[in-house]
């Protein structure tokens, strides 16, 4: 095996691959170039959790498989378990899991209920007790009425657990109580820098050591090698997707001026376009988009030359960050920067 840097990591799957099967030649690409980490997140057509990341496990040997995220009500928490626990036992302990608290525009629409801070941390711990072989009797509790819930008498493992984090209150459980954190793509730099130390400073609190807490930063990873029409899709079609499903919380967080936000939204193509911009948006109608958006919202990525998205790059880790995952490219987009990272690791 060469080099090796568990500090980096790639979503599998991203930009919407036309199959499923993709993805089984993305993880063994990102297992060569020597990436720590690959990241599944959870799309009901194609991109179901638990398919996708035991093919993940299945085709690699040293990757770390984590969802981010799965939603804890998606699942009866036993079915949920029982998933984590095969993914251990099938990957040979290298599965995260990683929940999150999900889009309510979406979960509205599905007639899912809305996902509570005090679920998901009620969640959590209910599952490590699970995984130290406990039988639970009568649990009620934000997670819900449980009889009964149990593994197995002689399971004794630490589940590791991860938490798509994005305000105060998810961000400070997940330094309470979770072993991950990852956040949200097109963070500024004084966003990023506010989370991670929201996260320390709960983990320290819970009386935790704060480097036994990683904090993952998402970060946009466009190179000028990849076509331009790709790069309008996977930063403008991006941003306006979040834009679209939650941008008062994204514009909030990063202390950006609501009154652009209310001009995307009332634009007319915007309010009449059917689906994610990330998915069904042609170039000419991503152009027409990109009008609509500063400029500075889209400054924290890595963009330009492979050493220029390499200094972006660091630069995440100097804000505080433990790990970067290089959000938005597949592992053959992703070689010219990482060869270009491995000369100044």
């Amino acid at each position: 095996m060469g080099q090796h840097f568990p500090e980096l990591g790639f979503y599998g799957l991203a930009g919407h691959a036309d199959s499923t099967r993709d993805l089984l030649d993305e993880v063994r690409a990102g297992e060569a170039l020597g990436l720590g980490t690959c990241f599944l997140s959870e799309r009901y057509n194609k991109k179901e959790a638990a398919t996708i990341s035991g093919a993940a496990a299945a085709v690699s040997e040293n990757l770390i498989i984590e969802t981010a995220a799965t939603n804890h009500n998606t699942r009866h928490l036993m079915v949920t378990a029982g998933y984590a626990r095969s993914m251990q036992s099938l990957s040979g302990g290298r599965f995260v899991l990683g929940l999150g608290r999900g889009i309510p525009r979406l979960q509205d629409a599905f007639g899912m209920g809305r996902i509570t801070t005090a679920q998901m941390e009620d969640t959590a711990l209910l599952l490590r007790r699970l995984f130290r072989g406990e039988a639970i009797f009568g649990h009620d509790g934000p997670a819900g009425k449980f009889p009964v819930l149990h593994l197995d008498a002689e399971l004794d493992e630490h589940l590791p657990l991860g938490m798509v984090a994005f305000g105060q209150n998810t961000l400070k459980l997940a330094g309470r109580v979770f072993d991950e954190v990852v956040l949200h793509t097109y963070f500024t730099d004084e966003t990023t820098k506010r989370c991670v130390d929201t996260v320390k400073q709960a983990a320290e609190e819970a009386g935790r050591d704060p480097a036994e807490v990683k904090v993952w930063s998402c970060f946009a990873t466009i190179g000028d090698h990849i076509p331009e029409d790709k790069r309008l899709m996977k930063s403008v079609g991006r941003l306006a997707t979040y834009l679209q499903g939650y941008g008062d919380l994204l514009v909030r967080t990063n202390g950006w001026d609501p009154a652009v936000l209310e001009r995307f939204a009332a634009d007319e193509l915007v309010s009449s376009f059917a689906g994610g911009f990330d998915t069904k948006a042609t170039t000419q109608q991503l152009e027409q988009i990109s009008e609509l958006i500063p400029d500075e919202w889209f400054e924290a990525s890595a963009t330009g030359t492979p050493d220029q998205c390499v200094e972006a790059i660091r630069n995440q880790m100097a804000l505080g960050c433990d790990a970067v995952i290089l959000h938005g490219a597949t592992p053959t987009e992703l070689e010219p920067i990482v060869a270009a990272y491995s000369k100044t690791s």
